[in-house]
C-alpha cells in the first residue's frame, strides 16, 4: 500500500479513540450500493478490500482507513438531449414556449427516468491516522476528494478536529528561495516546476525535463515570479512535487525502499499490505517532520487552535 498524493490534516486535539472503539463508529457508515434513485453513495470499507473483514488496518500504531463513492454516471449532455426533446415535444403540442420553471421540473423528471439505468462508477480514497504524530493523512491529489472523506469521518465521529498544518513560512517564498539559493542538504532539486507572477493575472511558466538551475529559470525568478510547485527528492528515500498549498503530489518511493520492502518475507497478501503500510508510514514519518521543519516549523498557536 503506497501512497501516490497526500493531502494533510493536523490535529488540533490527541486522537484519543482506539481502534475498536473507530471500528464500531464507521460501521455506522459503512459502504453500501447506490439505490435506484440515488445519485451516489459514500462509506467505509474495508482497507484490505475482499480479504479484509474490519475497517480498520492498525500497523505500528497507524490506523488506515479506506472510503469507497459509488456514483451513476449520466452525462449532462445525455440529459440535455433528453430534456430538449421533451420540450419540444410539449412546446409543438401546447402552442407556447415553456418557463424556466417547467424546463427545471422536465429536467429532474428525466433524472429520476435515468437513473435506474445508469452506469455505476466506483472509486477509492485511502487514508491513515498517526496518533502518536497528530497526522491524518489522505492519498488524494485534490482537496475536493481529501475533504470528503474527512466529512464522512466527522459524520462517523460526531466532531474532527483537523486544520491544514500552519507553517511558519510561505511554502512558495521558500521554494523560491530553494531555487535561486540552494536547498537543504538532505534535498535535492529534480527538473520540474511551476513558476507564478504574483501579481493578479500574472503569468504561469510550467517546465518538465529542464535543468532548473538554468539561465532562463533563473530570468523569471529575478522577473519576480514565485515557484509554486517544484519536484525534489528527500534523503535519496522518496521524490515528489511540493505545492503552496503544503500538498504532495507524485509521491514515489525510490528503488532502495521498495528493495527494503520486497526484502521482507510475507506469505500473503494480507501480510504484503501490512510490510507496504508499515515502510511507508515509517518513511513518512520521517519525512513530513523534516519537511515541516523546512519551511519553517508550525505555527504552534494556529495548530493547536480549534478545527473549524
Amino acid at each position: 500500500m503506497w501512497f501516490k498524493n497526500l493531502t494533510l490534516y493536523r490535529f488540533t486535539e490527541p486522537f484519543a479513540l482506539d481502534p475498536e472503539e473507530l471500528e464500531q463508529r464507521l460501521s455506522a457508515q459503512a459502504s453500501r450500493p447506490c439505490g435506484k434513485l440515488e445519485m451516489f453513495t459514500y462509506g467505509w470499507v474495508p482497507p484490505l478490500g475482499r480479504i479484509g473483514k474490519t475497517l480498520t488496518h492498525v500497523t505500528n500504531g497507524q490506523i488506515m482507513l479506506c472510503a469507497r463513492k459509488e456514483e451513476k454516471l449520466l452525462p449532462a449532455s445525455v440529459i440535455r438531449e433528453f430534456v430538449d426533446e421533451r420540450v419540444a415535444e410539449l412546446e409543438e403540442a401546447e402552442h407556447r414556449g415553456l418557463s424556466n420553471y417547467e424546463r427545471q421540473g422536465i429536467r429532474d423528471e428525466i433524472i429520476q427516468d435515468l437513473l435506474p439505468k445508469a452506469l455505476i462508477r466506483s472509486a477509492l480514497t485511502y487514508a491513515y491516522i498517526a496518533p502518536k504524530e497528530g497526522w491524518l493523512i489522505v492519498d488524494a491529489a485534490s482537496t475536493r476528494k481529501a475533504e470528503e472523506l474527512t466529512a464522512l469521518l466527522r459524520d462517523s465521529l460526531g466532531s474532527l478536529s483537523v486544520i491544514p498544518p500552519a507553517i511558519g513560512n510561505r511554502p512558495a517564498q521558500v521554494m523560491t528561495g530553494w531555487l535561486s539559493d540552494g536547498v537543504p542538504e538532505d534535498f535535492e532539486i529534480e527538473d520540474e516546476c511551476e513558476l507564478r507572477d504574483p501579481e493578479e493575472e500574472g503569468g504561469i511558466v510550467r517546465c518538465r525535463r529542464q535543468d532548473l538551475g538554468s539561465d532562463e529559470i533563473r530570468a523569471h525568478l529575478q522577473a519576480g515570479k514565485q515557484v509554486v510547485k517544484l519536484a525534489v527528492q528527500w534523503d535519496q528515500r522518496l521524490t515528489c512535487i511540493l505545492g503552496e498549498d503544503l500538498s504532495i503530489k507524485r509521491l514515489r518511493f525510490t528503488d532502495m525502499v521498495q528493495e527494503e520492502a520486497a526484502e521482507v518475507d510475507v506469505d500473503s497478501a494480507a501480510a504484503r499490505f501490512d510490510a507496504d503500510f508499515a515502510i511507508m508510514s515509517l518513511e513518512l514519518a520521517r519525512f513530513l517532520p523534516r519537511l515541516v521543519e523546512s519551511f519553517g516549523g508550525e505555527d504552534r498557536q494556529l495548530s493547536t487552535g480549534k478545527a473549524a
